[in-house]
C-alpha cells in the first residue's frame, strides 16, 4: 500500500494568516547609499540636520529692497529708488542695500545684506539711465522672500521610520545632504521548484517525456522582488526525498523564508510534508481556498518554510494572498494600491486662471472611510510639498472651483501610495514629534498652533496640537496636554548676561523669533503686550528695539542653530532645546501643549492609535527636560 497523504482539516484564510505571520521570518536593518534606496523603507527617523534653504533668497526676479522704503507706493504714487548693482543666482553678494537703495536681483540668488524684500520685476521700471528704479508697489518685510529654513528647518523630523523611500523622499534626503540611510532589510527568500518534468527557461524541451518550463520559479521570484524581497533561485529537484531534503536545508541555512511549489498535494509521491515534519514542523497542510487548496507551512531547521501549489495559477494567487503581505511586513512595504482614486474635497478650492492645473493634494480618510482630498501647495520652491502630497487631481481649464464636497479622481504619484492613518497639523513640540515615531503611519504637518485651528475647524485633519493663547474657541476632544517651559535662549556662559526679557530690548542683541503662526510665537506677544502696559509703552515701540523681532523663523530649533552659528545673540525657545544644544535658558514661563481631535474622527483607528498611545505608560512626559503633566 502506498503512504497517502489526506487533507482532512482545511483551515481557514484567516487562520492561515496568523500561522503565518507567527513564522520567524526577520531580516536585520542595514545601511544603504541615497543611489540604492529608492523603494526601501526607513528603519528610523531621519532628522534635518542643515536648514532649506540655508540662506534668505529671493523668489521672484525683481529687486532686493528695504520694504520700509516702499510704503505707501502704488501706481499713483510710485516710489523711486538707487539701483546699486545686481546679485545673481550662484554668486556671493557683494553689495549692501542701503536705505532709499535697491539692488536687482534673480530667482534663488542670496538676499543682500541689508535688504528685506523683494519687488518683483513686473512692478518696477528701471529709467533710461540705469541709475533709478520706480516701484509702483509696496511690501513688507519678507515678501517675495524665502527664509533661511522656510522649506525646511535644521533639527526638525523630515522623515519617520516605516516610510517609504520614493523619488519624492529621495529629493528631500538629497536637498539635506543625506548620503546614506538606515533602511529596513530586505528578507531573502529561496525559491525552488519541484518536479521532474520541470526544465529552466533556454534549455531545450523534450516534449515526448512530458517536459514542461519552470514557470513558478520567475514569476514568483518577481512576485518576491516587487513585495519588498530579495529573491534568490535554487535548482529544481525531482520528487525524490534525499534530494529534496538537501536542497530545502541548503535554502534554509541561506534565506529567511523559503518557498517551494509542487509537491505539496495528497500523492504517494508528494514527500515534501515528509521532509518538514522530520526536520522542522509542520504547521499547516491545506486552506481551504479555491484554487490554491494544498499549502503547506512550517519551520524547517529554525527558517520559515511556505509550501505552495504546482500550478502557476495556483501558485500565484496563494503568494499573492498569503505570502507576499508576510514579506511586505517584515520589509515594511505597503499595500499594493492602484494608480487612481476616487474621494471628495475636503475643502472648496477656487481656481479661475484659464490653464489645465495639476493640482498637488493629499489624502485622508473620514471615520466610515471615506476618502477627503485636500490641496497640499506650499510653492514651486518647497520640496516638502512632493513628501507631503498623494498626487495630483487635474482640474480643467475651465473650472472656476471644486466645491466643499466634490468628487475629484486624485492620480497617485505612484500605485503603492498609502494616505496617511492620522493626519495631523499643528504645533511644531518636539515631544509631540517624538510620539509620531510610534505610530503606524502618520502624517504631521508643522504648520503652527493658529492655522493648525483653522484647519481642524475646517474639518480637514484628524486631529491638531496648539499651544498659545487664542482667542477663538474650538468644538473639539481633547486627547492629552502637557506643560512645556519656554523662555529665552542664549549662548553658553551668557555673555550678554541677561536675566529676563526686558534686557533684550535694552540692549543691542540680535533676536531670533519664531514666526506667527507659532504658539511660542503667540505667547511672547501677549508677554509683550503685558510688559508694554506695564511700562505704558506701545507694543509696537517695544518690538521695534527688538533687533529681528518682526521676522520669524519656522522650527522650534532654528532660534537654537542660529546662536550656535554666531549668527544670533538670543532667541526663543524651549527649556528642551537649550539642553539639548548646550545653550543657557532663561525661563519666562511654561504653556500648555493639547492635542485635539476632530470630534468627526473620534472613533477613527488612527486617532484611536494616537489616544490609547497618549493614554499609556509609555509616553513619560515629565521625562523631558522643562515638560510636565
Amino acid at each position: 500500500m502506498t503512504d497517502r497523504r489526506e487533507f482532512r482539516d482545511l483551515v481557514s484564510p484567516d487562520v492561515a494568516h496568523e500561522i503565518i505571520h507567527d513564522l520567524p521570518i526577520a531580516s536585520p536593518p542595514e545601511t544603504v547609499s541615497l543611489t540604492s534606496a529608492r523603494g526601501r523603507v526607513l528603519a528610523e527617523r531621519i532628522d534635518a540636520d542643515i536648514d532649506v534653504p540655508g540662506f534668505d533668497r529671493a523668489s521672484m526676479d525683481g529687486y532686493a529692497v528695504r520694504g520700509r522704503d516702499t510704503f505707501g507706493a502704488d501706481e499713483a504714487a510710485p516710489v523711486d529708488l538707487d539701483r546699486i548693482g545686481a546679485v545673481h543666482a550662484g554668486a556671493t553678494p557683494d553689495i549692501t542695500v542701503d536705505s532709499g537703495e535697491a539692488a536687482e536681483i534673480s530667482t534663488g540668488a542670496v538676499m543682500p545684506s541689508g535688504a528685506d524684500a523683494v519687488v518683483i520685476v513686473e512692478r518696477t521700471q528701471e529709467h533710461d539711465d540705469g541709475a533709478t528704479v520706480r516701484v509702483h508697489d509696496a511690501v513688507a518685510p519678507g515678501d517675495n522672500v524665502m527664509i533661511a529654513g522656510t522649506d525646511v528647518a535644521a533639527g526638525t523630523r523630515a522623515l519617520g521610520p516605516g516610510t517609504r523611500l520614493t523619488p519624492r523622499e529621495i529629493g528631500l534626503l538629497s536637498a539635506l545632504g543625506v548620503e546614506s540611510v538606515p533602511v529596513r532589510g530586505r528578507p531573502t527568500v529561496g525559491i525552488v521548484s519541484t518536479g521532474d518534468e520541470l526544465v529552466r527557461p533556454g534549455s531545450t524541451l523534450d516534449t515526448t517525456r512530458g517536459q514542461i518550463y519552470d514557470v513558478n520559479s520567475y514569476t514568483i521570484a518577481a512576485g518576491v522582488e516587487e513585495a519588498g524581497g530579495e529573491a534568490k533561485l535554487y535548482p529544481h529537484t525531482g520528487d525524490d526525498y534525499d534530494e529534496m531534503e538537501q536542497l530545502l536545508i541548503e535554502a534554509a541555512d541561506e534565506c529567511d523564508l523559503v518557498l517551494s511549489s509542487g509537491s505539496t498535494s495528497a500523492s504517494a509521491v508528494d514527500v515534501i510534508y515528509r521532509v518538514i515534519e522530520s526536520r522542522g514542523d509542520l504547521r499547516l497542510h491545506g486552506v481551504a481556498v479555491k484554487p490554491g487548496k494544498p499549502m503547506l507551512v512550517g519551520e524547517l531547521d529554525g527558517s520559515a518554510y511556505i509550501g505552495l501549489p504546482g500550478y502557476p495559477v495556483s501558485a500565484l494567487t496563494i503568494f499573492r494572498l498569503f505570502v507576499a503581505p508576510a514579506i511586505r511586513s517584515v520589509a515594511g512595504q505597503p499595500n499594493p494600491q492602484t494608480a487612481t482614486l476616487t474621494g471628495k474635497m475636503a475643502v472648496e478650492e477656487r481656481y479661475a486662471e484659464g490653464r489645465l492645473r495639476l493640482m498637488p493634494v493629499g489624502t485622508v480618510s473620514n471615520t466610515v472611510g471615506e476618502t477627503l482630498v485636500y490641496p497640499v501647495d506650499k510653492g514651486s520652491g518647497a520640496t516638502t510639498s512632493l513628501v507631503e502630497a498623494d498626487g495630483v487631481v487635474a482640474v480643467d481649464p475651465d473650472t472656476e472651483y471644486l466645491a466643499t464636497g466634490e468628487s475629484v479622481t486624485v492620480e497617485l504619484f505612484s500605485p503603492d501610495v498609502r494616505p496617511p492613518t492620522l493626519l495631523g497639523v499643528g504645533e511644531d513640540d518636539p515631544v509631540f514629534s517624538r510620539i509620531l515615531d510610534t505610530l503606524s503611519n502618520p502624517r504631521y504637518l508643522a504648520i503652527g498652533s493658529r492655522e493648525g485651528r483653522r484647519r481642524l475647524r475646517n474639518d480637514v485633519p484628524d486631529i491638531a496640537v496648539v499651544a498659545g493663547p487664542s482667542d477663538r474657541s474650538l468644538d473639539t476632544i481633547s486627547l492629552g496636554s502637557w506643560k512645556r517651559e519656554w523662555g529665552l535662549l542664549v549662548p553658553t556662559g551668557n555673555p550678554a548676561n541677561i536675566d529676563e526679557l526686558s534686557d533684550i530690548i535694552e540692549m543691542n542683541q540680535q533676536f531670533v523669533n519664531r514666526r506667527t503662526d507659532s504658539g511660542l510665537r503667540r505667547e511672547l506677544d501677549a508677554t509683550i503686550d503685558s510688559l508694554a502696559d506695564d511700562r505704558n509703552v506701545s507694543r509696537e515701540k517695544l518690538t521695534q528695539s527688538i533687533q529681528g523681532y518682526e521676522r520669524g523663523a519656522k522650527g522650534v530649533e532654528s532660534p537654537a542653530r542660529a546662536i550656535i552659528q554666531g549668527n544670533a545673540d538670543t532667541g526663543l525657545g524651549l527649556r528642551i532645546t537649550a539642553t539639548e544644544r548646550d545653550l543657557e535658558f532663561i525661563s519666562l514661563g511654561t504653556q500648555q501643549v493639547s492635542v485635539e481631535a476632530n470630534p468627526n474622527r473620534i472613533e477613527k483607528s488612527g486617532v484611536e492609535e494616537l489616544s490609547d498611545h497618549l493614554d499609556s505608560d509609555t509616553v513619560n512626559i515629565d521625562s523631558y527636560h522643562g515638560y510636565e503633566h
